[in-house]
Parts: C-alpha cells; sequence; structure tokens
C-alpha cells in the first residue's frame, strides 16, 4: 500500500531534467529529493516510496529500495524494469507513454519542412558566408509540402498527430499501423505493415513514428530504400534500430533517395567514423525530438495523477505497466 500523501517521499533520478523543481513548482506538499548520479539513487533508494527513473534505474534497487510502492517511469520505455519481480515485490510502475507525442510529431514535422525548405544547406552557407544565387535546375529548389504524399510508420500518439499536422500543409497521408482495424487517425488511408513496399514508390517523405519491435526492427532496409524515388526523404523520430543503417548510408552515396533526417541513430551517437556526419544531404539532430521545457511538466502531471489514484484505492494506473 502507498504511504498517506502527509508521509510520502518521491526521489527524482535523472542526471539533467529538473524533475523536482518542476514538481516543488506545483505546491503538492509532498516530500521529494532529486539525485542526480546512479551511486546517489543506491545510497538513498531505500528513503523513497516513489521512485521517477529511466536510465539510472537498475534492478538491483528492488531490494534494496525497501519502502518502494511505485515507480513512474519518466520515459516511455520501461524495458529496464524486471516487471515479474516488481509485481512479486507489490511494486506498481507506469510509465510515460504519450508525454511527448506533441513534441515529438511537432519535431518530425520540423524535420520534413527542414529537409523540403533546404534549411541545412542554408545554415552551411551561412556558416561559409556564401549567398546562394537563384537556381535554374528545379531538382536543386527549396518544395512546397502542398500535394505531396507522405507516408507515416507508426500510426499510434505521435503519428496520429504527424498526420494531422501534415493534412494542415495539405499533404496526402498514408497510416501504416499494426493492426490497420484501429483506425486512420488523421491519415487519408491505414494499411498493414506488411504492405509498405507497396506505398513506398509514391512516397515524397517516409516518417517513422514507431516503436522498436522485432517487427520494425530494419522495417527500412535496402528493399524498401530501392522501392523509394530519388526525391524521397526518410525521416526517423522513432529508433535508430527501425533502419538498416548501412544499407541507408549506401542509398545515400548512391543518390537512390534525397536525403535523411534523423533523431536517432543507431548506435547513438553515430561512430565518429560515420559517413552520416559529413553528408550534406542528412539532417542529424541528437535525439531531442521529446524534449522541451514542458517535458518534466508533463512526467508529473502523470504522476500526481498516479499517486490520487493510488490514494482512492483504484487499480487502475494511467499507463499502468505493473
Amino acid at each position: 500500500m502507498i504511504p498517506p500523501r502527509e508521509s510520502l517521499t518521491v526521489c527524482f533520478a535523472h542526471a539533467a531534467y529538473q524533475m523536482k523543481a518542476c514538481w516543488d513548482a506545483l505546491n503538492t506538499g509532498i516530500a521529494s529529493f532529486e539525485v542526480r548520479e546512479r551511486a546517489e539513487l543506491d545510497r538513498r533508494a531505500h528513503e523513497a516510496d516513489v521512485i521517477v527513473a529511466s536510465g539510472m534505474w537498475h534492478n538491483g534497487l528492488i531490494q534494496s529500495a525497501t519502502k518502494l510502492s511505485f515507480i513512474q517511469s519518466i520515459s516511455s520505455g520501461t524495458d529496464q524494469y524486471d516487471k515479474p519481480a516488481l509485481a512479486s515485490h507489490g511494486i506498481r510502475l507506469a510509465s510515460a507513454a504519450g508525454v511527448n507525442a506533441r513534441a515529438v510529431a511537432e519535431h518530425a514535422i520540423s524535420l520534413i519542412l527542414a529537409m523540403a525548405r533546404r534549411l541545412p544547406e542554408a545554415r552551411d552557407n551561412q556558416a561559409q558566408r556564401v549567398w546562394r544565387g537563384m537556381i535554374g535546375d528545379l531538382t536543386q529548389r527549396e518544395d512546397e509540402l502542398g500535394g505531396k504524399t507522405l507516408i507515416v510508420v507508426g500510426l499510434g500518439r505521435i503519428g496520429g498527430r504527424l498526420a494531422r499536422l501534415a493534412k494542415a500543409f495539405d499533404m496526402n497521408v498514408i497510416g501504416f499501423r499494426r493492426d490497420p482495424s484501429s483506425g486512420a487517425a488523421d491519415a487519408d488511408s491505414v494499411h498493414a505493415l506488411a504492405e509498405l513496399g507497396d506505398h513506398l514508390p509514391i512516397a515524397d517523405f517516409v516518417a517513422l513514428t514507431c516503436p522498436l519491435t522485432p517487427e520494425t526492427k530494419h522495417v527500412i532496409n535496402a528493399a524498401s530504400l530501392g522501392r523509394m524515388r530519388k526525391s524521397t526523404y526518410l525521416v526517423n523520430v522513432a529508433r535508430g534500430g527501425c533502419v538498416d543503417e548501412p544499407a541507408l548510408i549506401a542509398a545515400l552515396q548512391a543518390g537512390a533517395i534525397a536525403g535523411a533526417a534523423l533523431d536517432c541513430t543507431d548506435p547513438e551517437p553515430p561512430e565518429a567514423a560515420s559517413p552520416l556526419w559529413a553528408m550534406p544531404n542528412v539532417l542529424i539532430t541528437p535525439h531531442t525530438g521529446g524534449e522541451t521545457t514542458q517535458y518534466e511538466n508533463n512526467v508529473n502531471d502523470i504522476l500526481l495523477e498516479n499517486l490520487n489514484r493510488l490514494w482512492r484505492g483504484e487499480t487502475e494506473l494511467r499507463n499502468q505497466i505493473v
């Protein structure tokens, strides 16, 4: 059972996020402390009834955090948690799924616009004090999104919102998801992932917004890249493992596709010798699609809602995992 509000202690464990400062601003009256390093978390975990963490978590804490009754993950992913062990110790777990759906979708549309408007090239020219002249070659000019076709692989919270944003730019949107019967959201149509290859030849942009699963690992590979047009851009705001990176590099080097905008790579960051760093038709952002000034507040909203559910004796948590 979770302790009452007046005797509860929350531990915020993250190396960079300002979780405690944003929590304090809510004036909940709930006691909390913050740790920035794993060693400090190990020393103080026994003080916490609730731990709010992501990458700093390790399953040895199940034994040492003797008061622990609830974990609120800071991230959507929960692979690092031993769910059966948590369940056997009566420790509840909830994810932060959906906490950054708006942010990642906005990041994806920003990357699409950046590639269409050739913003990386403009920034490179600025750094070299180059004022580009007018261009006669139509294939080298900036482009418009209206009428273009966007394929969205993964039509969940992020992909559905991206589809809505793309429709505001008058794009044609084709969605792909594990279960097409779940609906098309704001896409013009929705299909099973197995049908992706049939639609790639008509895509101007292919955006990955899916989780990394056995089904989506290397969903973009040499074969799928070979079905894209030379004018197609790949945008990945999902996971690096969704793309066969050597195949992508080969396609970019051969001019088989127009370019790629990547918020995630495999590995992260790319190795120092990776050609991706220097390719003029590649835009890399350091997996920051979900990081905004609102991220901590969004996680704390889920945390507070789940605490209130537990205090009311409800069995179902928001984004419940265990």
